[in-house]
């Protein structure tokens, strides 16, 4: 079973994070933020992840420390899920469409962190969240799972719908991406042997 768990405990923040990449895309998402909760909610659907999160942070100072710790703590379930990545795919991109917006995202699950990242979200708040929160949670995904991850948007007016074009693209790349390959089911998807 590709299963993790992770725990992560500062000054800021208290996270726990348990994923299943082999699952259906079962969640129970609480972090006390509202609109991140629905993101990680569409990040497992999605990507078919079952994922469980629960974040105790600092709330009372802003959402930083917490949305940047969760992305911390899931990149983390990511690479231990992972394991060896025997099988994997490796690659995934996606094209998402959500009504104003579209949102390209493709990733490699390399070990060779690196976001570039092309979205520009026109508010500054969705509700009470910091939209500039968006980048710093694939930021942190992004380095501690070792994934380089391209997010561009090509169109979109509302903050909202472009967020949540860019956590389903991304979701359905890593979808892609974590399948195993029929072809090559017992080996690592590179010539060197090791990702």
């Amino acid at each position: 079973m590709r299963t993790a768990k992770i725990t992560r405990k500062t000054a800021e923040t208290e996270i726990s994070v348990e994923i299943n990449l082999d699952g259906t895309g079962t969640y129970d998402n609480e972090t006390g933020v509202g609109f991140f909760d629905h993101m990680l909610d569409q990040l497992s659907r999605h990507a078919l992840i079952d994922m469980t999160v629960r974040a105790k942070g600092d709330l009372h100072v802003d959402d930083h420390h917490t949305v940047e710790d969760v992305g911390i703590a899931l990149g983390q379930a990511l690479t231990q899920a992972m394991g060896d990545k025997k099988g994997i795919v490796r690659y995934g991109s996606c094209l998402l469409p959500m009504d104003d917006a579209l949102v390209r995202a493709a990733l490699d699950l390399s070990a060779r962190p690196f976001l570039v990242w092309n979205l520009d979200l026109p508010s500054q708040k969705i509700g009470t969240f910091d939209t500039e929160l968006v980048r710093e949670f694939f930021q942190a995904l992004s380095t501690h799972g070792g994934i380089t991850l391209h997010i561009d948007g090509l169109h979109g007016v509302n903050s909202h719908h472009i967020t949540e074009a860019a956590f389903k693209a991304v979701a359905r790349a890593l979808r892609d991406a974590l399948e195993t390959d029929p072809r090559k089911a017992d080996a690592v998807p590179s010539t060197k042997g090791a990702l």
